[in-house]
């Protein structure tokens, strides 16, 4: 008789999470009416716009075929591309170590630490990005890489260093544009990681932070040891979705003249007169970008979570 309630039980726990993963008729209805509604605007569109598709225009800026080489090479937005992957990857490196000092910084003890925190968080986060970029650009950055002169160095480097910094890097040529977009990107996004990490620091049990006290250990090594740890746990889906949102938000920098993917599309429409078949393009790159970094992020979060049962 108990094992018998017992098996029911299991069955009416496991039931309705099985059931939300089944697909029903009423999922197969509203899809249905959706691409129904979609086609019908796309026809509109159509009759409204009565414009003429011509991808074939477009599709060689992606790749081109190089008779000299022999060979299939990236051509302008497959360039614009790499570059914006590469300011994603970097950006996000250097907005983590930033939002740590940062975070660490805003929930400091210490009055002063917790000023510069604050200030800096309220200042990037309550100005608008363009007015932002604008201005980290041609009244602070602009005045700091001159002096720097990387560019230069960088140009001077073997051949073989050369083209270890393009991998990395992008173009030797190009490099003060891009070190200028990336610091630009990496202060930007800096703020939103500090708040991320600072509310993965507050989430950790003040019980927790008791203990290490009560073994002994340091502030540092409470920090080191207890707090971080479990905060790192904490902020890593919001961090996922930060690295999502500063895919997209590398197109900023194109107002400045960065090489990145936005502006390459636009040198293309320029030179093409077909913006809608560009800009589509350029939407289609973003969203299966960003689209592929969500399922990953995804799969990493659902596995971590399977684990720490």
């Amino acid at each position: 008789m108990l094992r018998a309630i017992g098996r029911k039980l299991q069955l009416m726990r496991t039931r309705p999470s099985s059931a939300r993963r089944r697909w029903t008729w009423l999922d197969a209805v509203l899809i249905a009416a959706f691409a129904a509604f979609v086609g019908f605007l796309l026809l509109r569109a159509g009759a409204v716009f009565s414009y003429k598709w011509n991808w074939s225009s477009v599709l060689p800026f992606v790749y081109r075929f190089d008779v000299a080489a022999g060979k299939w090479v990236p051509n302008l937005l497959m360039e614009g591309l790499l570059t914006t992957i590469r300011l994603a990857l970097w950006g996000i490196l250097f907005a983590t170590v930033i939002g740590i000092v940062m975070g660490l910084a805003r929930t400091s003890k210490r009055l002063f630490f917790r000023l510069i925190g604050t200030a800096y968080v309220m200042l990037i986060r309550n100005v608008p990005p363009v007015v932002f970029v604008f201005v980290f650009v041609f009244f602070i950055a602009s005045q700091i890489m001159p002096t720097l002169a990387i560019g230069d160095r960088v140009l001077a480097m073997s051949p073989q260093a050369q083209q270890w910094v393009s991998v990395f890097f992008g173009s030797p040529k190009q490099i003060d544009n891009f070190l200028l977009g990336l610091i630009c990107l990496s202060v930007f996004s800096g703020a939103y990681v500090t708040e991320i990490v600072r509310a993965g620091i507050e989430s950790v049990p003040r019980s927790q932070v008791e203990a290490g006290d009560s073994l002994g250990f340091s502030r540092l090594d409470v920090m080191r040891f207890v707090v971080l740890p479990q905060a790192m746990r904490n902020v890593l889906p919001p961090m996922a979705g930060q690295l999502i949102q500063l895919v997209k938000d590398s197109s900023l920098v194109s107002l400045v003249s960065i090489q990145e993917l936005t502006f390459m599309a636009q040198d293309v429409q320029v030179s093409t007169q077909r913006v809608f078949e560009v800009f589509v393009l350029i939407a289609a790159i973003y969203f299966v970008i960003c689209f592929t970094l969500s399922q990953l992020f995804g799969y990493l979060e659902r596995r971590h979570a399977r684990s720490s049962r």
